[in-house]
């Protein structure tokens, strides 16, 4: 997201902000989104009612001229739509996996992920292979979160069908959406209104496939105690905080995967959980104990290894290809620091 005209002080500033508005907007809409879900039990709706407000909300900025983004063609939708449809599969199988599991089961699936996108970075985007210490700080984070979900019992055969399926979208929406952001030229509310106008296109079809329509007209229609808590005002706050926390993390998302490398941004969202982790250990009574919040340090300590890693690489390849300029280390920083 850096200028050429930056200094590396300012373009480090305006990527750790990215990084901390990613970390606070991403942590506290899995809080949000809870909450909102359990008083709205439905994920379909939510998500769509979200994809709904970035979209218009990136339209309407823009036409008031708060914002810039690219103009909606039908062709660059055309190159996008693979690119929605991976990112709206992720949303949904996420979704699925917070409704049927606890948020420790949540987040072991997603500490999987900075592994599995390294090594797909360095198979089919030809990224160079991670050190051995960032493959170390990568299985810290791992058996850091496997030994936190350990201390707790709370598996079902259902919640780790949707962890299995949350995997395998998570990382293959990582990586292709990487390429896709460094590919296709648009700016980043222009990314934005692409992915979430796209995705919320798609919606409908997954309301059919997942037979969501019909459990919310049968509510509205039978007047249940869930369609009455929808029009509750503490349900109505906890949908609207949650939309406006989906524009942000729109923004703050798309603006970081220009920023730092897939892998890098994967671990970015693995950090993120431990805000997520020390709500729930307040609010809710089932979480993992002592030797749980142990692991979880461990995992802390992975990413803050890794981020290391990555960043003395990228110094010493800038140094010893370019020399000590500082803009090239700027420029170097985009691809691969956290």
């Amino acid at each position: 997201m850096s200028s050429p005209h930056e200094s590396p002080k300012q373009a480090t500033f305006t990527t750790t902000g990215l990084i901390i508005g990613y970390a606070l907007s991403s942590s506290l809409l899995a809080i949000i989104n809870k909450y909102a879900i359990t008083k709205m039990p439905f994920p379909a709706l939510l998500t769509f009612l979200q994809y709904a407000t970035s979209a218009l909300g990136v339209y309407t900025l823009g036409k008031l001229n708060f914002l810039h983004h690219d103009q909606f063609t039908l062709q660059t939708a055309k190159k996008f739509l693979p690119a929605a449809l991976v990112f709206y599969l992720a949303i949904f199988t996420n979704t699925n996996l917070l409704k049927h599991a606890n948020v420790d089961t949540f987040i072991v699936f997603r500490s999987l992920t900075p592994l599995l996108v390294a090594i797909a970075d360095t198979a089919f985007r030809k990224q160079p292979c991670p050190s051995k210490i960032t493959f170390l700080s990568l299985f810290i984070i791992l058996f850091g979160a496997v030994g936190y979900v350990m201390t707790d019992d709370g598996f079902t055969l259902t919640a780790y069908s949707w962890a299995f399926a949350y995997l395998v979208t998570i990382t293959t929406e990582m990586v292709y959406i990487k390429h896709i952001v460094s590919n296709l030229g648009l700016n980043t509310w222009g990314y934005v209104l692409y992915n979430n106008f796209l995705s919320l296109v798609l919606s409908p079809i997954f309301w059919i496939l997942t037979g969501e329509h019909t459990k919310i007209f049968n509510s509205i229609k039978h007047k249940s105690e869930s369609s009455d808590d929808l029009f509750q005002m503490d349900a109505f706050i906890a949908v609207f905080a949650s939309c406006v926390f989906g524009l942000l993390i729109s923004f703050f998302g798309f603006a970081c995967r220009r920023a730092i490398s897939a892998t890098a941004f994967t671990v970015t969202g693995v950090v993120n959980k431990f805000l997520t982790v020390g709500i729930n250990v307040m609010i809710w009574d089932k979480h993992a104990g002592f030797l749980g919040l142990i692991c979880l340090v461990m995992s802390l300590i992975g990413g803050v290894l890794y981020q290391q890693s990555v960043t003395v690489r990228s110094e010493k390849a800038v140094r010893s290809e370019k020399g000590e300029d500082g803009e090239s280390l700027v420029e170097s920083k985009r691809d691969s620091d956290v």
